[in-house]
């Protein structure tokens, strides 16, 4: 059964008022937002900024967030990739339609990590293709959590010490924990093939079908930078 809810006509009013006064606030945000992210990208710095000094601090809020997270696209651009990631970039966004700027820090990451580890950075970022189809929120039956579907009470001793909370779901981090366990896998059990058996959880599967597909998304990677470089 449904309650109906009777106004005073006083309180109507208001709320009719209150729900314009929002809708106009947003409005005067977004136009503020355009103008400053295109003043910015033209160079009208000047411009924006005296806009700014004539409006209420409340409706800049959006803004400035807004301003905050294109100077972070910026910074994590200028992080060059190098032309390998590049490539395979170009392949994971258009096959798991996941954008060039989500997809940045997470392809540097993995290239860092390689570095540090000594690991292929397309293996990882074959692994997290398999294992999580770029989805950072995922979580298996079992537990396993993020880009890299890592089980968190096997490896919290492996988390920087700035992390946050839910650390596994945060994309950076886990690649960045992730990276480690395929690493010490792959020493522990004495090549790359039984190594990924072992990190998805198969080692005793005879026909090793999880590092069968782990090894065919790399290659394709491969195939995809080939492409690139060769166009």
């Amino acid at each position: 059964m449904f309650a109906t809810t009777l106004f005073h006509p006083g309180m109507s009013q208001m709320t009719t008022a209150v729900l314009a006064l929002i809708q106009k606030t947003l409005m005067v945000s977004g136009l503020v937002l355009l103008i400053a992210l295109f003043g910015a990208h033209v160079g009208h710095a000047t411009f924006v900024e005296g806009l700014k000094s004539v409006l209420p601090k409340s409706l800049l809020i959006a803004d400035e967030e807004a301003e905050e997270q294109v100077d972070s696209v910026a910074e994590v651009k200028s992080d060059a990739l190098s032309p390998r990631m590049l490539g395979a970039l170009a392949y994971v966004s258009k096959k798991y339609h996941v954008s060039n700027a989500a997809l940045q820090p997470i392809f540097a990451t993995a290239e860092a990590a390689g570095r540090e580890l000594h690991l292929d950075p397309l293996l990882i970022i074959a692994v997290i293709g398999i294992e999580s189809g770029f989805n950072p929120f995922s979580q298996s039956v079992v537990g396993a959590q993020g880009l890299m579907q890592v089980m968190p009470r096997y490896h919290k001793d492996k988390l920087p010490s700035d992390a946050g909370e839910l650390p596994f779901f945060d994309p950076l981090t886990n690649v960045q924990v992730g990276a480690k366990v395929l690493k010490e896998s792959i020493h522990r059990y004495g090549g790359v093939e039984t190594g990924l058996q072992q990190f998805g959880g198969a080692i005793n599967d005879p026909d090793r079908r999880y590092s069968s597909k782990v090894l065919a998304e790399r290659q394709r990677l491969e195939l995809a930078v080939q492409r690139l470089r060769a166009a």
